[in-house]
């Protein structure tokens, strides 16, 4: 017959189990870890206070490229949620077998516009075929994310193709390895005019937009979001229906998103 507990030891073990459960719950409020494109830092800084607030889990946001963050991911590196600035640096990780299943989806649109600095003289610009951009640079560069690799860049390549600008405009770029790299490369005076997104634009009192680009002029620009398989938990569920939730949809239009979805 096993002999009976001291009274002191039945304390310990309860004050141990008490500290074990308390722990076991406190670690569901952790941290979730998102790779997202540059693009998105004002609204997502946004939204990830107000997740934070909400449910006690912390946000950790890694931006850039959406071509360094898949190629980061598919070399190992550590995430539990990936939004992308377009399909094809999403397809990447997908092929490689690194998403949850089931938890893609498109989430957010955006447009494609021409940007001066403030201080640049010269009034708006009807962007169509026969645009003389080449003559509004005066001699300096057009600022653009990498036109191979960076979703915007390849956006504003396809622009430029469309409306028969590229061919003299193919040497004139200043390349950079985001799209804020190029809105800066504006916005600092480094470079008259640049492509980036619309709501990069609206969140830079620098800039000014000279034209909007027609959406028939490049691909649809699509932001898919994703859990990645190995960052995979509640967390990151959670995180992603906050995501798709009114609060986050009402931050994502207010900084100039549109949603999938939304009427046109």
């Amino acid at each position: 017959m096993p002999l009976p507990l001291p009274r002191q030891m039945i304390l310990v073990l309860a004050l141990w189990a008490f500290g074990a459960f308390a722990a076991t719950g406190s670690a569901v409020a952790g941290t979730v870890t998102v790779f997202a494109a540059a693009s998105l830092k004002t609204a997502l800084d946004e939204i990830a206070a107000a997740f934070t607030g909400e449910s006690g889990s912390r946000v950790r946001l890694v931006y850039g490229g959406s071509s360094a963050l898949a190629r980061q991911l598919q070399h190992g590196a550590p995430a539990n949620l990936f939004l992308s600035a377009n399909a094809a640096w999403m397809d990447a990780v997908a092929a490689d077998g690194l998403l949850a299943e089931g938890t893609r989806s498109d989430l957010l649109t955006n447009r494609l516009v021409l940007i001066a600095g403030t201080g640049e003289e010269g009034g708006a610009l009807a962007l169509e075929a026969g645009v003389d951009l080449a003559a509004r640079l005066k001699g300096g560069r057009l600022a653009v994310a990498l036109v191979d690799a960076v979703p915007a860049g390849i956006y504003a390549r396809a622009a430029l193709q469309s409306l028969g600008l590229w061919e003299a405009l193919a040497d004139r770029l200043a390349q950079a390895g985001s799209v804020s790299g190029a809105l800066r490369l504006v916005a600092s005076g480094a470079a008259p005019l640049g492509i980036v997104y619309a709501t990069d634009a609206a969140a830079s009192p620098d800039v000014r937009v000279l034209g909007v680009f027609p959406e028939d002029s490049h691909p649809p620009i699509r932001y898919p979001v994703a859990v990645l398989a190995d960052g995979d938990g509640p967390e990151a569920r959670a995180f992603l229906d906050f995501l798709k939730g009114p609060r986050a949809a009402d931050i994502f239009r207010t900084r100039g998103f549109g949603l999938v979805g939304d009427p046109s």
